[in-house]
């Protein structure tokens, strides 16, 4: 467990995150002394780059990458990927700027990694698990969508569109990150079924995810039809693979 914290990246997308910055930094610094950040903005118009550049100058073990737009939480974490495996990382973790998901839960993701999982999901929806300020709507949602990646792909992952996880650096290396152009809900889904394919066990820990009191939530429409009509795409071409299945 030791050698592993040594070599921890934990990635943070921002995109107008100003005021929640900070707060999120310290605490997964307490949380986990010995990972490193890497803070990837999309050149946030409020300032956040600027913010994080603050906070990298402070602390050794902060990191910035700087990207020239607005191009999606997918792109983020894998250009965020690609600069942790180029460094020589072990693990890479995926964590919201917004408070959403909680530092002080890291460790027990990175416990089930050393454990031998090659996948760790912070889950919502497995026992222990739950959220805190969310209308029913927004529940509804995020179970539906996760019920009907189960249908469509076969994939026995209660909640495949989590955003706090933790990843093995030859996980993401065996699955291939060159081809992946989902974003949002379906980029958490896209990898979720590309580690299953390989072989590669996950596993999920319940997590208490809390809605964010700061800034506005990133969720929109497009994001919402982009995971519906690829995981149709996907659930029909793996539909083969599926049926040979020895039952």
């Amino acid at each position: 467990m030791e050698r592993m914290l040594d070599r921890v990246l934990v990635i943070v997308p921002t995109y107008n995150e100003r005021e929640n910055l900070p707060m999120i930094v310290g605490r997964i610094r307490a949380a986990v002394p010995e990972a490193h950040l890497l803070i990837a903005d999309d050149n946030s118009p409020d300032g956040t780059g600027e913010v994080a550049d603050g906070l990298a100058a402070d602390d050794d073990h902060v990191s910035v990458l700087h990207r020239p737009g607005k191009q999606g939480l997918g792109a983020a974490y894998i250009e965020g990927f690609h600069w942790g495996l180029k460094e020589g990382f072990d693990v890479l973790v995926e964590i919201d700027a917004d408070g959403s998901h909680q530092p002080e839960e890291l460790p027990k993701l990175l416990e089930r990694l050393a454990d031998g999982a090659d996948l760790v999901v912070g889950s919502r929806w497995v026992p222990g698990g739950k959220v805190v300020n969310w209308p029913l709507s927004r529940e509804l949602l995020s179970r539906g969508a996760s019920l009907y990646s189960r249908i469509m792909l076969g994939v026995p992952i209660r909640d495949a569109t989590a955003g706090f996880r933790a990843y093995r650096a030859s996980t993401l290396e065996k699955i291939g990150l060159d081809d992946v152009e989902s974003q949002g809900y379906c980029f958490q889904i896209d990898l979720t079924l590309r580690t299953v394919h390989h072989g590669l066990r996950v596993a999920e820990v319940p997590i208490t995810f809390v809605e964010r009191t700061v800034g506005a939530s990133k969720m929109s429409r497009g994001i919402i039809v982009e995971a519906f009509w690829r995981v149709a795409v996907w659930g029909v071409a793996g539909l083969p693979r599926r049926l040979r299945r020895p039952r």
